[in-house]
Formats: C-alpha cells, sequence, structure tokens
C-alpha cells in the first residue's frame, strides 16, 4: 500500500485555517480526506459538513472525507487512523492535520520522523503556514509562536490582504523573505485556494531543487555573508521606510560556494551544530557539492532530525556550486558560516 500524504496546516488564530479546510472538504474533488484537528476550538469544522454531532473520536462526513479530534497524541491517532484503513474501516486518501493558532508545526513534523510506525504509513507532503495579513504584523512583533510558523512553512498563504493598503502587503511579503525564502507565497481569498496549491506540494522530498527566493539572493555577495542593514539598497523604495523596523528573531541565511566541500569535515560540522542549536533550528536544506561524489547530496532537516540522500549527477556544464539554506531562531549566522567555510575541501 502506498503512503498517505500527509499536510499540516497552520497559522495564527483567525488567520482562516478552518475556511481554507472547508472549501478543501466542500470541493468537489473526488479525494477523500481525513482531517485531524489538534482542538475543537470555537470554530471547529462546521456540522453543515458533519452528518451528525457525536461522541466518536472519529465522525464520517456527508461527502465521505473522515474528521477526527485528538484527545490523545498524534502518534497514536495516526496510527489509529492508518489501522482503520488497512482494515477497510475508514477510507481516506490523505490526511490534513490542523494544528492550534499557538501551536509549533515543529514537534507534529518529526512525528513522521521519529516514530517508525507512522513513518511506515504517512509521508509528510508539507507544513502550509496561513497569515493574516491585516493583523500579521502585530502578531508577528508579539508572538514568537506566529514567527516559528513562518519559519516553518513550504508555503505560505496570505489572507485579508484586501483589507490592507499595497505598500502594507509589500512590507509584509518582504519581512516574511526574511523570515523563509524559500517557501512561496500567494494571497489567498476567503480560503479560495486550488486544491494543486494544497496538496502534493512536496516539501520534505530530498529533491535536487532548492527554491530560494531570487530576491533574497541578490542582496548576496557571493558568499552568503550578507548583511541584513536594508537601509542601504531598494533605493527606490525610500519613500516610505521598508521594514527595516523588524529584527526578527527567526531568521534565514544562505551559504553558497563554489570549491567542495569535504564530507568527513561536514558531516562532524553538522552534527555538532545540531547538537548544539537544534532546537533553535526550524527548517534546513541544502544540496551539496561534495569532494570525490560524481552525484548531488541532498541534505534537510527539522529541528535536530536531519536526514540526506545521494540526487541526481552533475550534470554536463552544469555549475558545481553547493547552497544552503538554515531558517531558525537567533541562530548565530557567523558560527555557521565560518564553520561551513571551514569544511571546504
Amino acid at each position: 500500500m502506498s503512503l498517505i500524504p500527509a499536510t499540516i496546516l497552520t497559522g495564527f488564530l483567525g488567520a482562516g485555517k478552518t475556511t481554507l479546510l472547508k472549501r478543501v472538504l466542500s470541493e468537489a474533488h473526488g479525494q477523500k480526506i481525513a482531517v485531524i484537528e489538534n482542538e475543537f476550538g470555537e470554530e471547529n469544522i462546521d456540522t453543515d459538513i458533519l452528518v451528525t454531532e457525536t461522541q466518536e473520536q472519529v465522525i464520517q462526513m456527508s461527502n465521505g472525507c473522515v474528521c477526527c479530534t485528538i484527545r490523545e497524541d498524534l502518534r497514536t491517532t495516526l496510527a489509529d487512523l492508518a489501522m482503520r484503513r488497512r482494515k477497510g474501516e475508514l477510507d481516506f486518501e490523505r490526511v490534513v492535520i490542523e494544528t492550534t493558532g499557538l501551536a509549533d508545526p515543529g514537534p507534529v513534523a518529526q512525528t513522521f520522523f521519529m516514530d517508525d510506525e507512522v513513518a511506515e504509513s504517512y509521508l509528510l507532503d508539507s507544513i502550509l503556514t496561513l497569515v493574516d495579513a491585516k493583523h500579521a504584523n502585530e502578531q508577528l512583533d508579539t508572538r514568537q509562536e506566529a514567527r516559528r510558523q513562518v519559519g516553518f512553512a513550504d508555503q505560505i498563504f496570505l489572507t485579508k490582504t484586501d483589507l490592507v493598503d499595497e505598500t502594507e502587503v509589500d512590507d509584509l511579503v518582504h519581512r516574511l523573505k526574511h523570515m523563509n525564502p524559500r517557501a512561496p507565497m500567494r494571497r489567498v481569498n476567503f480560503g479560495d485556494v486550488p486544491l494543486a496549491s494544497v496538496f502534493d506540494l512536496k516539501g520534505f522530498n530530498l529533491n535536487a531543487k532548492l527554491d530560494i527566493d531570487p530576491d533574497f539572493l541578490s542582496e548576496d555577495d557571493g558568499h552568503g555573508h550578507h548583511d541584513h542593514d536594508h537601509d542601504h539598497e531598494h533605493g527606490e523604495h525610500c519613500d516610505h521606510p521598508h521594514h527595516h523596523r523588524h529584527d526578527d528573531d527567526v531568521k534565514s541565511f544562505v551559504f553558497r560556494a563554489e570549491r567542495p566541500l569535504n564530507p568527513a569535515k561536514l558531516e562532524d560540522f553538522l552534527g555538532a551544530i545540531v547538537q548544539v542549536y537544534g532546537p533553535k533550528m526550524l527548517r534546513y536544506k541544502g544540496v551539496l557539492h561534495l569532494k570525490g561524489s560524481e552525484r548531488k547530496v541532498i541534505f534537510q532537516g527539522v529541528h535536530q532530525l536531519m536526514g540526506s540522500d545521494l540526487g541526481p549527477k552533475w550534470a554536463p556544464g552544469e555549475a558545481k556550486v553547493s547552497k544552503m539554506v538554515f531558517i531558525g531562531i537567533d541562530l548565530p549566522r557567523d558560527v555557521f558560516l565560518q564553520g561551513l567555510e571551514g569544511c571546504l575541501a
């Protein structure tokens, strides 16, 4: 049986997670989806989709989807759903986990890698973060959970952009890109999102593509040492002060190198870094050129969990460049960049 893809849906209170879920569930797409809700808040998935209100933990919905609340921990719930699916008691093709507005998606993501039983049944597809454009700046200023959710995202949906002016949206996008340059952002209206931009995003795939926002890279001087004092750039935007008031603790930086890396040194360095800074490292990913290898090496991680894999061969004539992006909380950029420089062959 193939693995069941899972999507983690996160975002601050009121960003529209429930609206998005209702839309996904009610769209006639012929897919059967199991939704796991981390809490039944005021706004649980509406009874108009549910067949009945019941004490049962798993509720079959009128459109063939399944909805369940987590009463124990996520691991047990996922294992239980997979078992009932194998026995033919439940029919679903994918899982969406809606986290609470205050949740850190890290431990939820780690469940898919740490627990063998879960890893044998599920494939974590991506973390989607909804950001409410109207209240985002205040939430990002005051709540670290909101900043973490941005750092973890594989895809960011901006909601309520119609309620703020274009300059504010631009500033917000700029701010979010500095926290997370690898998550594409799209504006959505009232949960009106095509399913293709919600599912099968392959955010946790070890693939040989490392998409970093190109604007973010152009601020780079070629070594990944770009300082984040933006007053001197974007001269054309000086008519409005551009986001330099925000010095968020969730930040990202990129390392690039044209010389190959020494595999043993790199492994030692990354191992040490993860031991020390793992809890503050939200997401990191790299496509690497290792000395002695004809093939790309791809690695990625969430907190202390890191995995790597051999990718395709470097194409003839392709520039063999190592690129890594790190997203985390107050990570000492110089320590990382100097350490990585020290791993060059």
